[in-house]
C-alpha cells in the first residue's frame, strides 16, 4: 500500500452513519454517488448498534446520522438511544421532509443533541425547483418545530450559480426562522455537484458579492446568529486539507456497510473499502488498506513531498486529484503549485462559458432513474 500501516494511528472522533442513499430530494449536487442505485442493500439494526458501539469504544464522540434521507429508516429513533446510552453526542442531518412533531419529540426523548436542515433557497419556486420536489413550505414549519422543541436551530444551505443572488434573502430567511447557526456551504464538486459542475459553478466575482453579504449580515447578528462560510476551493490558490487528515478524524459507514475514510471514497480506485460485515472497526481502522493509505507521506508525489506546506494541507483532496487528474496520488489540482492547477482554470472557464450560453443544457437531477443510467452507460464503456 501507498501510505504506513499505522497500527498507532490516533483514534477516530467523527463518525458519519449513511443510513440510507434513499432520499424525497433530488438535488443536482448530492454528493452519494452517482452509481447508489447499484448499492441499494443497508446494514441491519443490529449492525448499525454494533458499528456504534465499536467506534465509541474507540475514542469517537460526534454521530452523524445522515443519507440520503436518515428519516426513511424506521429505526432511527432506537439507533439514536443506542447511541445516547453509549455517550455520543449525535447530530440529525436532514432534508426535513417528513420530520413531524410527534417524530421530533420521540428523537428528543430518545436523545437526539442536535438537528441541522437543509434549505435549497430562500423562495419557495426556487427551492422546490433545486430539490426536485415540493418542500419549501414543509421545510419552514420542520424549522420552527425544531426551535420549538429546544434544539440549536442550524440551517444549511449549499450555495451554487441557481440560488447565489439570493446571499441576502437566504439570510434573511434564517432570521426570520430564528436560526441559531447558518452554514453557507459552497458547492464542494463531487457526485452528483461534478457532473452538472459547468452548471452550478458561480463566477469568482458572484463569489466575492456573496462573501461580503454574508460578512456584512455576520456582524450585523453577531449576537443571534452564527454564521458560517463554507469557502469555494477552486478559487482558492491552496487546497483543503483531506477530512483534516486522511484516517486520523473521520469515519464514515455508508448504507450497506461499506467503511469510507471520507464520503466520496467510493470513486477511488484499487482501495479496497472493507464492510463492516467483515471486519470490527479496530481493524477497519487499524489495518485496512483503505484507511492507511494516505496516512504519511509515503504515499506522496512531487510537488507534494518536498512541499513546506504538506503537513498542512495533506496534499488535499484526493477523490478531487482522482477526478480532475486521473490519479488519486497527485496533488490537488486546486493548488497552485499543482502542475495539473490548469485544470481548474479550465474548469472556471467552462463555468462561465456555460453561464452565457442561449441554450445551456438542463440540470441532471439525483434520481434512481439517472443513477440506472449512469450505471449503464459505465458498464458499456
Amino acid at each position: 500500500m501507498a501510505g504506513l500501516n499505522n497500527t498507532k494511528a490516533t483514534p477516530p472522533r467523527w463518525l458519519l452513519a449513511e443510513l440510507s442513499y434513499k432520499c424525497p430530494l433530488q438535488c443536482p449536487y448530492c454528493s452519494n454517488p452517482l452509481d447508489y442505485a447499484k448499492h441499494n442493500s443497508e446494514i441491519s439494526t443490529a449492525d448499525w448498534k454494533r458499528v456504534l458501539s465499536q467506534a465509541r469504544k474507540m475514542g469517537a464522540v460526534q454521530l452523524g446520522f445522515s443519507g440520503g434521507e436518515p428519516l426513511t429508516r424506521q429505526d432511527l429513533p432506537e439507533l439514536v438511544c443506542h447511541a445516547r446510552q453509549l455517550g455520543y453526542y449525535s447530530n440529525l442531518i436532514t432534508s426535513g421532509y417528513g420530520l413531524s412533531e410527534d417524530k421530533i419529540i420521540q428523537l428528543k426523548e430518545a436523545g437526539l443533541d442536535h438537528i441541522q436542515l437543509s434549505i435549497q433557497a430562500s423562495s419557495q419556486e426556487l427551492n422546490d425547483y433545486i430539490a426536485a420536489t415540493e418542500s419549501y413550505e414543509n421545510k419552514k414549519i420542520v424549522a420552527r418545530l425544531i426551535k420549538k422543541h429546544g434544539y440549536p436551530m442550524v440551517l444549511c444551505v449549499v450555495i451554487h450559480r441557481k440560488n447565489i443572488h439570493q446571499m441576502e434573502q437566504i439570510l434573511g430567511m434564517a432570521e426570520e426562522l430564528g436560526a441559531d447557526y447558518v452554514e453557507l456551504a459552497n458547492t464542494q464538486y463531487y457526485g452528483w455537484a461534478h457532473k452538472n459542475r459547468d452548471l452550478l459553478m458561480p463566477t469568482k466575482e458572484q463569489y466575492e458579492k456573496a462573501e461580503a453579504i454574508a460578512q456584512a449580515y455576520k456582524e450585523k447578528v453577531a449576537d443571534k446568529m452564527k454564521i458560517y462560510y463554507v469557502i469555494p476551493d477552486f478559487h482558492e490558490d491552496r487546497p483543503k486539507p483531506c477530512m483534516n487528515g486522511w484516517g486520523t478524524t473521520f469515519l464514515t459507514i455508508a448504507p450497506d456497510g461499506v467503511a469510507l475514510p471520507c464520503h466520496s471514497a467510493r470513486e477511488l480506485p484499487a482501495l479496497d473499502c472493507p464492510n463492516v460485515n467483515d471486519f470490527s472497526i479496530e481493524q477497519i481502522w487499524n489495518e485496512s488498506k483503505a484507511f492507511n493509505f494516505f496516512r504519511g507521506d509515503d504515499w506522496m508525489k512531487e510537488p507534494c513531498r518536498s512541499c513546506d506546506e504538506k503537513d498542512k494541507d495533506f496534499g488535499g483532496c484526493h477523490c478531487q486529484a482522482y477526478l480532475l487528474t486521473g490519479d488519486m496520488r497527485n496533488a490537488d489540482p486546486v493548488c497552485s503549485k499543482s502542475p495539473d492547477h490548469h485544470v481548474i482554470e479550465a474548469a472556471i472557464t467552462s463555468a462561465q462559458v456555460s453561464a452565457l450560453s442561449a441554450d445551456e443544457k438542463p440540470l441532471l437531477f439525483r434520481n434512481s432513474k439517472n443513477s440506472r443510467k449512469y450505471i449503464e452507460n459505465n458498464e458499456l464503456q
